[in-house]
């Protein structure tokens, strides 16, 4: 009798064993199921794969309805004789100009490089298409004329701070009411040489390196408002040209989740007064960049036109690079399609990065136009 109480509790621990293994497999298998979810349900991961279905494409790019620029930033010397001017699907050319160099003195206004490169593109059959600079990401360099840094515009301007505390460059105060009213009146006084003659003008990123810490003037709410005074004032002053604003990031502002409403307020207010939208850096695998710009545009149906830049490092996935990367896949059909078809993009701007523009978009462009 004892031996069988001994073997049944023997097989009734081996049986508690076996069950609690039992447990704990299935313990494992519905956390790996629930991790697997989250990761496929996750709101801020929803395009992550969306590029994929585009790496099939190749060159030479496939005709398209898109305005197709080439960025030259402020190296507007680099234009003359450049190889675009040879390839007819390449509008024109987006120049990058400082507030400081189109009003050096209040009031007194000077347009004449931007007189200069119409002229030139023109000559060629191509367009201008303006970036306005008011903000730098040099620590040496500000952009506004030196009047505003008086003390009746709070001095005009603020530093920008990059992640770590330090000073990456310069930003207008575009919160500030009475920088703004400045701003307006060099629009206008823009507008009434060159709207309707260039193809476009657009104000740069959103994006900017700047809390109440950096500037007590400074609220995200004012900077909104202050964004949407730009924006309206600049419609005001290009009923004809297509006007854009770079809406990228938003300062207190991180989406999906930390969604504040900053930045749907700037594509909405660009649909509702004719302002078109646009971003810096096509970049289709960052996660930050598809919950902003990419998600903007994806996700909702605009009658203003949208915008997409390719600029310096996005040639080889990257942002702000100067690396010259040899051997390398040449990622513009993928970039092209992307913005293309997800974004659903009017204007590219692709910027001169040299060996990329020779050796990567040329050849995209106009098979057998080669170098220049």
């Amino acid at each position: 009798m004892k031996l069988q109480l001994d073997q049944n509790l023997v097989t009734n621990r081996k049986s508690g064993l076996a069950m609690k293994f039992l447990i704990l497999n299935l313990l494992v298998m519905f956390s790996q199921a629930t991790i697997a979810f989250g990761q496929k349900n996750n709101l801020a991961d929803r395009y992550i794969d969306s590029y994929k279905q585009y790496l099939g494409a190749s060159c030479p790019l496939e005709k398209d309805a898109i305005k197709h620029f080439v960025y030259f930033a402020r190296d507007r010397q680099n234009m003359r004789d450049h190889s675009f001017l040879r390839v007819g699907r390449f509008e024109g050319a987006q120049i990058m100009y400082a507030w400081r160099e189109l009003e050096p003195e209040k009031d007194t206004y000077d347009f004449t490089i931007v007189r200069e490169d119409y002229e030139y593109l023109k000559a060629h059959g191509k367009k201008l298409f303006i970036q306005f600079q008011d903000a730098t990401f040099l620590p040496q360099y500000k952009a506004i004329p030196a009047y505003l840094l008086a003390a009746e515009y709070d001095g005009g301007t603020v530093t920008q701070l990059d992640d770590n505390g330090k000073v990456e460059g310069w930003v207008a105060k575009r919160w500030n009411p009475e920088v703004q009213k400045r701003f307006a009146l060099l629009m206008s006084a823009l507008g009434q040489e060159f709207d309707g003659k260039i193809e476009g003008i657009n104000l740069q990123e959103t994006a900017i390196g700047v809390t109440a810490k950096v500037d007590a003037s400074f609220t995200p709410e004012k900077y909104v408002q202050g964004l949407k005074a730009n924006m309206l004032s600049l419609k005001k002053a290009f009923p004809q040209s297509t006007t854009m604003q770079y809406a990228n990031f938003m300062p207190d502002e991180w989406l999906p989740y930390d969604d504040k409403g900053y930045l749907r307020a700037l594509y909405a207010y660009g649909e509702q007064i004719g302002v078109g939208l646009g971003g810096p850096d096509l970049m289709y695998t960052r996660k930050g960049n598809l919950n902003h710009t990419v998600a903007m545009m994806h996700e909702s149906d605009y009658k203003v036109p949208l915008g997409i830049a390719i600029q310096d490092g996005n040639y080889v996935g990257t942002t702000g690079s100067n690396e010259v990367v040899a051997k390398r896949k040449n990622l513009v059909p993928v970039l092209h399609a992307f913005a293309k078809d997800f974004m659903k993009v009017d204007y590219m701007f692709w910027v001169a990065q040299e060996p990329y523009f020779s050796e990567d978009v040329v050849p995209c462009f106009a098979p057998g136009e080669g170098k220049k």
